[in-house]
């Protein structure tokens, strides 16, 4: 990625140029992350890509279709929360994760398993509770920390490019 298309990604918003730095990670790691090639990204970059992912599956269909979809032990069970706490300094979203993260494991096994479509749909029935994270993420805290994340990606490029 140039610093052009850098620069170009930034001034179509924040949510615009998280992605342009994580479809570069996806196109090295050959489209996706698997277990062979997670070594290939550091730390940062690994959150990066989880805020990704839950940007993309929460702003689409919630922390449940999140999960449904795979993405619930890279982005809950890892070090996701935590970096966003502690190590980037967005507190309250940490602590915000934090809590989905402890209604995601107690629910983990039933969360993760293969459903047809209308036990899916069933699912955002049962678990009230991460409905009601999903509109938090959507109605508290994605405007907000979309572009936090944005601008400390900026102000630490080389961390992540």
């Amino acid at each position: 990625m140039t610093k052009e298309q850098l620069n170009a990604a930034w001034h179509d918003g924040p949510s615009a140029y998280i992605h342009a730095i994580t479809d570069t990670y996806l196109q090295r790691l050959g489209g996706s992350l698997t277990a062979d090639n997670m070594d290939a990204l550091s730390a940062n970059q690994h959150t990066l890509l989880a805020y990704r992912y839950l940007l993309d599956e929460v702003m689409e269909g919630g922390f449940i279709q999140l999960i449904q979809n795979g993405f619930g032990p890279y982005v809950l069970s890892g070090p996701f929360p935590y970096m966003m706490k502690r190590m980037w300094g967005l507190t309250d979203f940490g602590k915000f994760l934090f809590n989905v993260q402890r209604e995601y494991r107690h629910h983990q096994a039933e969360l993760e398993a293969d459903l047809t479509e209308a036990e899916f749909m069933a699912l955002y029935e049962q678990h009230e509770a991460l409905n009601e994270m999903g509109d938090a993420f959507l109605d508290d805290y994605q405007e907000d920390t979309t572009p936090a994340i944005a601008t400390y990606v900026r102000e630490h490029e080389t961390e992540f490019i």
